[in-house]
C-alpha cells in the first residue's frame, strides 16, 4: 500500500464524519456553508478557525462566481492546504550534530516516533545517536535502547532517576566525538507534575546551547490525535516552556478528529512535520498538506 493509500485509509473515520455532516446539494446555499462549518468543527478544526475558513471560502466563491457545491468543496480543500503551508526548518545541517528534542506526555507514542525517525535518518545515510533523557518513566530507557538496536544507532543513557540534563550533556559530548550527524533526545512526559517537567526541559535546553548555540535545531511535540482538545492544551503548556518547531501527530487512523492538524498549525504557527497512520514503521509519514486535506475531506458525493 502506497503512502497516500495508507493516509487515505487511516483518515477514514474523520472523512466519514465530515461526509455525514455536510449537506449534499447541487446549489451553494446558506445551509451548505453552515454544514461545512459544522463538519470542520466536529473534526476538531476549532470553532474560530472553522469560521475563518468558511469566511474565506465565501469570499473566493463569490469572486470566482462558483455556483456548484462540488467546485466550492474542492476550493475549500485548496484553501485549507494553503493555510497549512507554514515555514519548515532548514534542511541544511549546521555544525554537527543536528539535534532534535522530542517532547510529549506519556502514552502518545513518543519513543516509537523517535525510533521511526531514527530509521529514516539511518536509511538516508546519516549517523544517528539516541539519548535516553526520559529517566523518570520506568522502562523508558530500555524501550529506547531496543529502538536504537533495531535501527543501528548509537545510544547514550544513565540509570533510571538520573539527572536528564546530565544525560544530554554526555550525549552531546559523545555525539561530537563520534562525528554524529543527528542526535535525537527522548524526554520525560510527566505533565501531571508540570512545574518539575518544565524546569527539566529548560535545563536541557540550556545544556544544549552551551555545547552548541544552534541547538536544539528542532523541538518536536508528539501528540495523540484521539485526545482532541487535550492535545491543544498540551501544545500550549509545552510551547510555553520550550518554543516548538514542529508537531508529530500520531494515531490519526483511530480518530474522527483529524482536523486537529489544522487547529494546531493555525493556533501556534508551527508546522506539522510528521503524521502517524498506523503502528508499522512505514506508517510515520511526512506531512503533505495537499494529501492530508484530500484524505480528510475526500470528494463531495
Amino acid at each position: 500500500m502506497g503512502l497516500f493509500s495508507r493516509l487515505f485509509s487511516g483518515m477514514t473515520k474523520t472523512r466519514e464524519q465530515i461526509s455525514q455532516t455536510v449537506e449534499v446539494q447541487k446549489e451553494i446555499t446558506e445551509e451548505f456553508y453552515e454544514s461545512l462549518e459544522d463538519a470542520l468543527i466536529c473534526a476538531d478544526v476549532g470553532a474560530d478557525i472553522s469560521a475563518d475558513l468558511i469566511k474565506k471560502l465565501r469570499q473566493e466563491v463569490s469572486f470566482l462566481e462558483y455556483k456548484g457545491t462540488k467546485d466550492a468543496y474542492d476550493l475549500l480543500k485548496k484553501i485549507i492546504a494553503r493555510e497549512l503551508l507554514v515555514k519548515n526548518p532548514p534542511e541544511e545541517f549546521p555544525p554537527k550534530p543536528w539535534t532534535i528534542l522530542v517532547i510529549g506526555v506519556n502514552g502518545v507514542g513518543k519513543t516509537t516516533t523517535i525510533g521511526k525517525l531514527a530509521k529514516e535518518f539511518r536509511d538516508d545515510g546519516k549517523k544517528v545517536m539516541l539519548a535516553a533523557a526520559d529517566t523518570f518513566r520506568a522502562g523508558a530507557i530500555e524501550q529506547l535502547k531496543v529502538w536504537a538496536d533495531r535501527s543501528g544507532c548509537d545510544f547514550v543513557s544513565q540509570h533510571e532517576g538520573a539527572d536528564a540534563a546530565s544525560v544530554v550533556f554526555d550525549a552531546m559530548t559523545a555525539a561530537k566525538n563520534r562525528d554524529t550527524d543527528v542526535l535525537i533526545i527522548d524526554t520525560a512526559g510527566r505533565l501531571h507534575n508540570k512545574t518539575n517537567l518544565m524546569i527539566e526541559l529548560e535545563k536541557i535546553v540550556r545544556v544544549l546551547k552551551k555545547a552548541n548555540e544552534y541547538t536544539p535545531n528542532e523541538v518536536l511535540l508528539v501528540l495523540d490525535a484521539t485526545t482532541g482538545q487535550n492535545a491543544m492544551n498540551q501544545a500550549k503548556v509545552f510551547n510555553e516552556a520550550v518554543p516548538l518547531t514542529g508537531f508529530v501527530i500520531t494515531k490519526l487512523d483511530g480518530t474522527a478528529k483529524g482536523g486537529i492538524a489544522i487547529n494546531l498549525t493555525k493556533t501556534f504557527g508551527v508546522p506539522v512535520q510528521k503524521i502517524g497512520v498506523g503502528e508499522g514503521i512505514e506508517d510515520l509519514q511526512k506531512f503533505v498538506p495537499k494529501d492530508y486535506v484530500a484524505a480528510m475531506l475526500g470528494d463531495l458525493a
